[in-house]
């Protein structure tokens, strides 16, 4: 059994719709962590793979579920550079693209923010500055493209800002993007690091794993979803990235 198989069984099976919409803007062009510039990569891993498996993510958790199910969603990768951050933007893409619904990605990683890297936009005002100011959390958010597609980004950052995900003045916060918003989109650091995705996880409708084909290890996955099920954080979905080979419908009835 390879390791691929191995780590899909430890994801969920999600059903593919076709009428779901790819946003214009992310058709071929990705922006890299590295470095900050688009990589045109064709038909790469992310750009066929990765993508269609947020598809099927984007339907199985936000569009296939009764209506304000799950609205707050946490992404957290297994292991670091799983590329977790990449999945949520472009999950966040593909729903705003299907909804008229506002959309909120929200940089929740403390550690290594890098979501205005991938979407272009300055960091100067976001998250940790809404914890230690008192205007609207709107306010603190940058819209985007298309018009319902918003950023909360990290913002300033102090050594004592990890801590403050398990503070009141965060869940607060994190109400008020409920109200603001019709869905919001996590994006915490490695499940294996530190436990800033159990904290966000408590509070949130539930968490999407990401891992990495021929990289994460079958027992680190299956420690990661065990501290989510040990701390009661119902785990919505699996996104298994830069695999390289189609999944057939006989293997995705097995999980």
């Amino acid at each position: 059994m390879s390791k691929n198989f191995e780590l899909m069984q430890e994801a969920l099976r999600v059903p593919q719709r076709e009428t779901l919409r790819s946003p214009e803007s992310t058709k071929g062009v990705f922006v890299g962590p590295e470095t900050g510039r688009n990589n045109h990569r064709g038909s790469s891993d992310f750009d066929a793979v990765a993508q269609q498996e947020c598809f099927k993510l984007v339907q199985r958790v936000f569009l296939g579920q009764p209506e304000n199910l799950f609205r707050i969603i946490v992404f957290a990768g297994i292991d670091r550079g799983n590329g977790c951050s990449r999945i949520c933007v472009e999950a966040a893409r593909v729903l705003a693209a299907n909804t008229v619904g506002s959309v909120c990605l929200v940089d929740a990683n403390f550690r290594t923010p890098s979501l205005p890297r991938f979407l272009g936009v300055p960091d100067d005002r976001g998250l940790g500055d809404s914890l230690a100011g008192e205007s609207s959390i709107r306010s603190f958010a940058k819209q985007l493209k298309p018009s319902n597609l918003w950023l909360l980004t990290g913002g300033t950052l102090v050594p004592e800002s990890p801590t403050l995900l398990n503070s009141g003045r965060f869940k607060l916060r994190l109400q008020e993007l409920r109200k603001e918003f019709d869905y919001v989109l996590i994006d915490a650091p490695a499940l294996n690091l530190y436990a800033d995705a159990i904290a966000l996880g408590r509070i949130a409708d539930g968490v999407v794993v990401v891992l990495q084909a021929d990289s994460t290890r079958r027992e680190t996955a299956r420690k990661g979803l065990e501290s989510l099920r040990d701390a009661h954080i119902e785990v919505l979905g699996a996104v298994l990235n830069r695999r390289t080979f189609p999944i057939p419908d006989f293997v995705y009835r097995r999980l």
